[in-house]
């Protein structure tokens, strides 16, 4: 069965640094674009950052640009998000996301969410 596995979240200073990670397993992951989206408390879910299926091209949301950096192993079927300088408005959880090709006979595109890990920026 498909799965998304995050870690690496938890309590950080302000400026500090944490990484994320997400484990796939269950599906061709080489063929599928990855993200990274965050949901605060009372908030909507944002995209974060977003990497093509060959980790050529990356995208940020115009708050974490400078800051976090996101990559992919498609070897090891993993993709990491590291966030530096982070900020209180960075605390949410972070979920992982995969999203593949439009599948014609069944008119739509496969997509898969991870359980999501805590980040929380606190001093």
């Amino acid at each position: 069965q498909v799965q998304l596995v995050e870690s690496g979240g938890g309590l950080v200073q302000p400026g500090g640094s944490l990484r994320l990670s997400c484990a796939a397993s269950g599906f061709t992951f080489s063929e599928y674009t990855m993200s990274w989206y965050r949901q605060a408390p009372g908030k909507e879910r944002e995209l974060v950052a977003i990497i093509t299926r060959a980790g050529g091209s990356t995208n940020y949301a115009d708050s974490v640009k400078g800051r976090f950096t996101i990559s992919r192993d498609n070897a090891l079927n993993t993709v990491d998000l590291q966030m530096n300088s982070l900020k209180p408005e960075d605390t949410a959880v972070y979920f992982c996301h995969a999203e593949g090709l439009l599948l014609i006979r069944l008119r739509q595109v496969p997509d898969y969410w991870g359980q999501g890990t805590q980040v929380t920026v606190s001093s």
